[in-house]
């Protein structure tokens, strides 16, 4: 089974998200990579982001970037 970039830039921008703080939100910029701007807009489609370029998590966004990260931390760790 492989990932489809895709979802590997809708992951990165889960990552970039600072879950000990429901008031820090990130913005992608335009001039962000063409992937990650995507990204970000299907996230809010998705209902995980607050904003087509970013804003806050919604509730399931904060769960799927607390799975995401554990994930990459698990993965990670040796």
């Amino acid at each position: 089974m492989s990932i489809q970039q895709a979802l590997v830039d809708e992951i990165e921008i889960l990552l970039r998200y600072n879950l000990d703080s429901t008031q820090e939100g990130i913005k992608v910029h335009h001039t962000a990579r063409e992937g990650l701007i995507s990204a970000t807009q299907r996230l809010h489609e998705k209902g995980l982001v607050d904003s087509p370029d970013g804003g806050y998590l919604t509730d399931l966004g904060h769960e799927a970037a607390e799975h995401t990260q554990a994930a990459l931390r698990i993965l990670s760790s040796e």
